[in-house]
């Protein structure tokens, strides 16, 4: 039976069904059942930050399984051990403590309920066209009504403010309010860029008021915006870590500082998997590969990649936003799909955001050349739509 036919007739198909069965990986290929390569720069939504089959990641991964996949949380691992402690000191030494667990909506989980008992509290701030994940609690704290009004209504009380709106935030705090939950970039909105100074205002009104800061940088963490974390030399209270955190194997992050780790009593919240040795192997060795060359890079082919999208001459191209290796080129609405498909026909992957809006993520291996590849197809594409 046809690969594709049977997943359709087996699994529930809650996924645009792209009609491609991919199979293997290599660098910054993808490979289909024909031994067909394709062109990626969407990771896997952000996940696989350096690629397929990248051998540091690759060795790292293939020696943990020998020893210990998994290994309950009540029991201590030194992979576990090394792979917290390099977390937190990448993230600047401003937090205490990390809870490992499997995917971003479970980090996004971890901190809904550690802000409620830090605080006292069970009412939220989020922002319009945001995304947080789609389990309950990450659902409710998301801001687009496609994916929440046929399950209204949801847990707690969540405030939906505009994005890159502070006067907007300081009106909605009210005595009840635990937390304001923010993406530094909002990526399935549309890549939606703030001022510089957004954040720092949203912490000292933060600071100013008493509630918790929760930043989610399931996206744009890890590198992606250029610098480790896209909300660098901003403490939240709550961080928020995911997608390509584990060069490719499932794992989220709540990290969390000493005020919150203090309110965090023993078995409230618990994960059987989270931590395991194999996820924790994947994120130290992916951390050993994001050095201060590797962010030059994102950064310096990142630029080349916004500039050239602008050079592009078409009347389908509304706009081109992003940072680092986090880039959306807005089209005429009525154009996205088809661009998408007239893409991957050309054997180049890439993914939706918004309703109008070509996500680029690419592996952060990605050179110019490859870039280049992409413009003369997309020059090509709007040349006949």
């Amino acid at each position: 039976m046809d690969i594709n036919v049977k997943e359709q007739q087996y699994v529930i198909n809650t996924y645009t069904n792209r009609k491609i069965t991919l199979v293997r990986g290599d660098l910054v290929y993808l490979f289909d059942s024909n031994n067909e390569k394709y062109l990626d720069f969407m990771t896997n939504y952000g996940v696989n930050i350096f690629g397929y089959n990248q051998k540091t990641i690759t060795v790292g991964l293939s020696d943990q399984l020998r020893q210990l996949t998994t290994l309950h949380g009540s029991f201590t691992n030194d992979i576990r051990a090394r792979a917290s402690e390099e977390i937190i000191k990448r993230c600047g030494g401003l937090y205490s403590g990390v809870f490992w667990s499997n995917s971003g909506s479970e980090a996004i989980e971890a901190a809904l309920k550690f802000a409620v008992l830090k605080s006292g509290k069970k009412n939220f701030i989020v922002c319009s066209d945001g995304y947080h994940g789609k389990t309950l609690g990450a659902l409710s704290a998301s801001g687009n009504l496609a994916y929440t009004k046929m399950f209204s209504p949801l847990l707690w009380d969540f405030k939906i403010i505009p994005f890159n709106d502070t006067k907007s935030l300081e009106t909605a705090i009210d005595n009840d309010t635990a937390a304001f939950i923010v993406e530094p970039i909002q990526g399935e909105g549309g890549i939606n860029i703030p001022s510089q100074s957004f954040l720092k205002k949203v912490r000292e009104i933060c600071i100013k008021y008493n509630i918790l800061l929760v930043i989610d940088e399931i996206q744009t963490g890890m590198g992606r915006t250029g610098t480790f974390l896209a909300s660098s030399n901003i403490q939240a209270d709550i961080l928020c870590l995911g997608k390509g955190l584990g060069g490719g194997i499932p794992v989220g992050a709540t990290i969390v500082t000493r005020e919150v780790q203090n309110s965090i009593p023993k078995h409230i919240h618990t994960s059987t998997f989270g931590g395991n040795p194999l996820s924790c192997r994947g994120v130290l060795e992916t951390l050993k590969l994001l050095s201060g060359s590797r962010l030059s890079h994102i950064n310096s082919v990142g630029e080349y990649f916004i500039e050239s999208l602008l050079s592009i001459n078409s009347k389908y191209i509304l706009d081109v936003r992003g940072k680092g290796l986090m880039i959306g080129m807005v089209v005429d609405t009525l154009k996205r799909d088809t661009i998408l498909k007239l893409l991957q026909d050309r054997h180049i992957l890439a993914i939706p955001a918004s309703s109008n809006v070509v996500r680029f993520l690419p592996p952060f291996i990605i050179e110019k050349k490859n870039i280049n590849i992409l413009m003369k197809n997309l020059k090509e594409i709007f040349d006949i739509l």
